[in-house]
């Protein structure tokens, strides 16, 4: 039986800066397609920050034509104002995809951290180390697409188990 690789792209919304990472997981093996980060312009509207965030990612989703996608959940931090507007930076990330058909999965950064590290309470800096040791070829240079590429390598790890669970709810509510 041959295996396809599958490209996932992982998403580490943000409103000042999302990254993105891509890779291609064949079985257990995984390799390095491309990451980066978009920024937004502080100076202009949430609304037009907004579309920025919205505009780049769907370049990049058009760049690489990733058939899945995987995005992390907001850390909810002490201030709402910071909070609502990650929120909505994050909904950016989990629409820009669903826009174009792919589907969306989400993890907590403490299971990406568990998967990717071994701890879920890792610094960016080990997320960073063991991204480059997983993935020899990654040229991620900055800590946030560093952090898309980890939610994709969860996402890699991880979507077989959610594959069998949607199919076991399927089965039951059919």
């Amino acid at each position: 039986m041959q295996r396809s690789a599958i490209r996932i792209i992982g998403i580490d919304p943000g409103l000042r800066n999302t990254g993105w990472g891509v890779i291609e997981a064949e079985g257990s093996r995984l390799s390095f397609v491309a990451c980066g980060t978009l920024h937004s312009d502080a100076a202009l509207s949430l609304a037009e920050r907004l579309r920025q965030l919205h505009e780049g990612l769907a370049l990049v989703l058009a760049a690489h034509a990733p058939h899945e996608a995987a995005v992390e959940e907001t850390f909810v931090n002490r201030d709402p104002q910071s909070a609502l507007k990650l929120g909505q930076a994050r909904g950016i990330a989990l629409l820009a995809p669903t826009l174009i058909g792919v589907s969306v999965a989400e993890y907590a950064a403490n299971l990406v951290k568990k998967t990717v590290v071994g701890a879920g309470h890792a610094e960016k800096a080990q997320v960073a180390m063991m991204v480059r040791v997983l993935l020899p070829k990654c040229d991620a240079k900055s800590a946030d697409a560093a952090d898309a590429l980890a939610v994709a390598i969860c996402h890699a790890q991880h979507r077989g188990a959610r594959a069998l669970a949607a199919k076991v709810s399927a089965r039951i509510a059919g």
